[in-house]
């Protein structure tokens, strides 16, 4: 084979593959904050309550429990903020209440919009009407003999704290701590004064004063009678389980 054919034969031609750059990721959108409702003036965010509707049946269909939820839901608030404070509670209602669990949770836990869209006026004619002391929880308000009693915002609290822990006897520094909570130690009240705020209760409920207890030594309790009707809204008082 001569040197020219071998110069004249056209080089093969090499097929190569087009090579294309991956394609670059845009970053994220950061997520936008949720929107905030404007605060009443003079008030600022202190926490927050998130509901949960649960029962117990439906909690171990899931294989957990409510206690077990809790912790866990402890667990991660400390992770995220270990100066955050919790407190849990159960919601109890009546058996075979309707409607949706988590508003059923609601009423329970007197969460004061859930109460607002439900209120109904008709017990308030009868207890106009009735004789004996009527403790209002929902409305905030005490009746003796079908007429308004003028407890002060503090003397209310008081009864309401000693109301819904009925038969329990409460210690002078328990109802320090918890009707005075974030007060200074100058703005605390001492003991003798958890006793002057007694005295002006008694003397507001007249004649019932006995539901109200004095335990020698210890605290004070609260005693329903047959004549004292307790009014809690939609649902049982919720008592500390967790």
């Amino acid at each position: 084979m001569s040197t020219t054919a071998i110069l004249d034969r056209p080089a093969p031609v090499r097929h190569l593959r087009a090579v294309h750059p991956a394609p670059v990721e845009a970053p994220a959108a950061p997520e936008p904050e949720p929107a905030q409702r404007a605060l009443p003036a003079g008030t600022a965010p202190r926490g927050f309550a998130l509901y949960v509707g649960l029962d117990e049946a439906k909690a171990a269909a899931s294989g957990v429990s409510l206690g077990v939820i809790v912790e866990a839901l402890r667990r991660t608030i400390a992770d995220l903020a270990p100066a955050a404070e919790t407190y849990a509670t159960v919601a109890l209602a009546p058996v075979g209440s309707g409607g949706r669990d988590v508003d059923v949770v609601r009423l329970a836990l007197h969460e004061p919009s859930a109460i607002a869209r439900t209120k109904q006026e008709e017990p308030e004619d009868e207890d106009r009407n009735a004789g004996g002391v009527v403790v209002d929880i929902s409305r905030k308000r005490v009746l003796i003999d079908g007429e308004s009693a003028a407890f002060t915002f503090k003397e209310f609290e008081l009864l309401q704290y000693l109301v819904l822990r009925e038969g329990r006897t409460i210690e002078r520094t328990e109802l320090v701590t918890s009707l005075w909570q974030g007060a200074t130690e100058e703005e605390a009240p001492g003991e003798r004064t958890i006793d002057v705020h007694v005295r002006r209760l008694r003397a507001k409920l007249g004649r019932y004063e006995d539901i109200v207890r004095t335990v020698r030594g210890v605290g004070y309790r609260f005693d329903r009678h047959a004549d004292v009707v307790i009014r809690y809204g939609h649902g049982t008082p919720s008592p500390d389980r967790f």
